[in-house]
């Protein structure tokens, strides 16, 4: 591991993106800790226990790094764009004159990544007036966050929240482009990795022995299976067709499709986490009985809330799967460059078995999903520990440890040097 950094610190060309991407990183994290203008930091501080891990707050606030409990000029994070891209993903299944634009190539991908920064904009200027009311809310007497909520005021924290993340999606972009791996992707994994120092002395400070003894043993063990299963795939064997072009014979050959074990990615866990989350927030916000009781309910510590989120992981699994993978395009595409599946008739028996396999595979990963995002909760259940073990997290980091690792490999590989993956 060690010598496949200095060869690629060795080579001008990686050197410079990996800097760039590092240099890139380190100006979104200080931009995490400066405060949006006309904000009280010392209120925001006292009602910082609002951001726990258990609600939706806690999420948001990890996937900024933080930047939310502190309402950094960042605190929005890059969450609205990813917002924008899911939004504009499943769209193109249901308008036909965007499915026709991402069918167009690189031009039509140009088209729909601007129609993204468009809804990023908007989701990103609304989501901003809900947290400068939401912390209006936690806002009590001495703790207020805001002097005066002026329209001024508002405006001007509004505008500054909005233009931070549309900063922090130029950054995003420019690491894509010129850095190593997927900005957007690093840029949450930067965030993550910025809550583990205090997620260590949690779990180092945690009165609870066997928790602390246990706790190493459970993270690696989780680590490894996600690991496991973000690498599994089933490979269907493609034969393509010899053809004869002028008066040579072109094509023929073997390859594989690989379908992965879990093709949805983490998706899906931040749709449930994000749904049944909100009937608790809900009931943060509104001081009426029925919204206590539905709070109490689905409680993130309770049984209804963990079996909600891994119903609601299953189905989302399902629906992104069959968003992202279309078996009838995938057997037309085969059968209009002479591939075929042995034993398999081209087009539509294709396309029926393209799809009884990917359900088959789709229930294993959707259940992987599930174990891993309700690990947390029967783990809090059952140590009453202080340390929130975040399934989802690890998800996030290591699945974007492993794509840069990748996209490292394949530039070192360019150059006849070892890579990560032997």
């Amino acid at each position: 591991m060690l010598r496949t950094f200095l060869n690629a610190f060795r080579v001008a060309d990686i050197r410079k993106k990996l800097l760039f991407t590092a240099g890139m990183l380190a100006l979104y994290r200080v931009g995490a800790y400066i405060p949006a203008p006309g904000i009280n930091v010392d209120a925001v501080e006292q009602i910082s226990e609002n951001f726990g891990g258990s609600n939706i707050l806690g999420l948001l606030n990890t996937f900024s790094g933080g930047s939310l409990q502190r309402f950094a000029i960042f605190a929005l994070g890059i969450m609205p764009y990813i917002t924008a891209s899911i939004m504009l993903q499943l769209l193109t299944v249901v308008i036909p004159s965007l499915d026709k634009l991402r069918k167009e190539g690189e031009v039509g991908q140009q088209k729909i990544t601007q129609y993204t920064r468009y809804l990023t904009v908007g989701l990103a200027f609304g989501q901003s007036i809900g947290y400068v009311f939401l912390f209006r809310t936690f806002s009590t007497g001495s703790t207020a966050v805001v002097d005066s909520y002026t329209f001024g005021r508002v405006f001007v924290i509004v505008m500054s929240l909005t233009a931070g993340c549309v900063l922090l999606m130029w950054l995003g972009e420019l690491i894509t482009q010129r850095g190593i791996g997927n900005g957007i992707s690093l840029m949450i994994f930067a965030s993550i990795a910025s809550r583990l120092p205090d997620g260590v002395s949690k779990w180092w400070t945690n009165p609870d022995q066997v928790f602390k003894v246990m706790m190493p043993f459970v993270a690696i063990a989780v680590i490894v299976a996600i690991v496991f299963m973000q690498e599994g795939q089933r490979r269907i064997p493609i034969q393509y067709a010899k053809r004869v072009v002028g008066r040579r014979m072109a094509g023929g050959g073997s390859t594989y499709l690989p379908l992965r074990v879990n093709m949805a990615g983490v998706i899906p866990v931040i749709f449930a986490a994000s749904l049944m989350a909100f009937p608790p927030t809900v009931g943060q916000l509104i001081n009426t009985g029925w919204a206590k009781d539905l709070s109490a309910f689905f409680n993130p510590s309770h049984w209804p809330y963990l079996i909600g989120e891994c119903f609601f992981i299953i189905i989302f699994t399902y629906f992104y799967t069959a968003v992202t993978f279309n078996p009838v395009e995938q057997a037309d595409n085969l059968k209009k460059y002479g591939g075929f599946i042995p034993g398999v008739r081209p087009g539509r028996p294709t396309a029926e078995f393209l799809d009884r396999i990917l359900a088959r595979l789709t229930f294993p990963g959707a259940l992987y999903l599930a174990a891993v995002a309700a690990l947390p909760t029967i783990m809090f259940n059952q140590t009453s520990a202080n340390f929130y073990f975040g399934g989802t997290s690890i998800l996030i980091v290591v699945g974007v440890a492993l794509d840069t690792m990748k996209q490292l490999e394949a530039q070192l590989m360019m150059r006849n040097y070892e890579g990560f993956l032997k």
